[in-house]
């Protein structure tokens, strides 16, 4: 398992990457956004030689705010577009993946027009996508791509789309957190983990592990549980980056303490169905 964190978009990239890669972390998971992180303002190969002398890989982040769903369709081709250079971006940088947030902005319009424009504005990006070997995956968000009935709308949609759990925004709007039901449904699909705490109702706080009511331990098992072993950013937007520090501290020792149990577990039952057979032969 791997565990990056993201830039501050309203930061110098150069100086985001160092702090990163000398604070541990295995990866970036790089948003480009303004003001400071916008692909236009980008010297693409000084950040690409950035990331490799602190050796840090690269998750491709957009902003959250890019209107899929826009009513205005020449807004909507604009952000196509805008698509596109990410993804060249992401691709010249090394990234795998790229994660979209789903839209539901458009005032006066019902939610068949809303999932036709989202569905209609990332398959207009695959053809790009497959040529360039960056894959697209889409995030949950509270209260409108949060739950599989919600989700599936989109993933459904599009069979090559992957999965982006975001573990905090599964613990917003919902009576119960929703990484399971996600996980069961499109575990299989998985490409990135976002964990952070909150406290639950609508307040998307971003908090440090422990810090609000996310049940971190149960999610890792989650997780293990379908052998998932990949990329998790820490999103914790505390102005106090020690918060993050502790974060990956708590994150890195809960998950070796789950593999180690997990491990421990399968060996004692491999053990039992081995000496089951060993008797069954004798008996025999």
């Amino acid at each position: 398992m791997l565990i990056g964190t993201m830039n501050h978009p309203g930061r110098d990239l150069s100086s985001e990457i160092a702090w990163i890669g000398d604070a541990g972390f295995d990866f970036i998971d790089l948003t480009l956004e303004p003001p400071m992180a916008a692909v236009q303002n980008l010297d693409l190969q000084s950040i690409r030689t950035a990331l490799e002398d602190h050796r840090l890989s690269v998750i491709g982040h957009t902003a959250y705010y890019l209107p899929l769903c826009h009513p205005f369709e020449s807004v909507r081709r604009a952000v196509i577009e805008e698509f596109k250079i990410c993804l060249e971006a992401f691709a010249a940088l090394g990234a795998k993946w790229m994660n979209i947030h789903p839209d539901s902005h458009a005032p006066f319009h019902n939610r068949t027009f809303i999932i036709e424009k989202n569905l209609e504005t990332i398959r207009a990006l695959l053809p790009l996508s497959r040529e360039l070997g960056v894959g697209l995956m889409i995030e949950n968000l509270p209260g409108t791509y949060n739950t599989v009935r919600q989700i599936s709308e989109l993933m459904d949609g599009i069979p090559e789309l992957a999965l982006h759990l975001d573990i905090g925004h599964a613990n917003l709007l919902v009576n119960v957190n929703t990484t399971d039901e996600l996980l069961n449904a499109y575990g299989k699909r998985l490409q990135h983990v976002h964990l952070h705490d909150n406290k639950g109702g609508s307040s998307d706080l971003h908090l440090p592990l422990g810090a609000g009511t996310v049940d971190t331990i149960h999610c890792i098992r989650s997780l293990q549980a379908i052998a998932y072993d990949g990329t998790i950013t820490l999103e914790v937007f505390s102005p106090d980056r020690n918060h993050l520090i502790y974060s990956k501290q708590v994150l890195r020792r809960i998950w070796d303490q789950e593999h180690a149990a997990r491990t421990k577990e399968n060996e004692v039952r491999d053990r039992r169905a081995e000496r089951l057979v060993q008797t069954s032969v004798a008996d025999s």
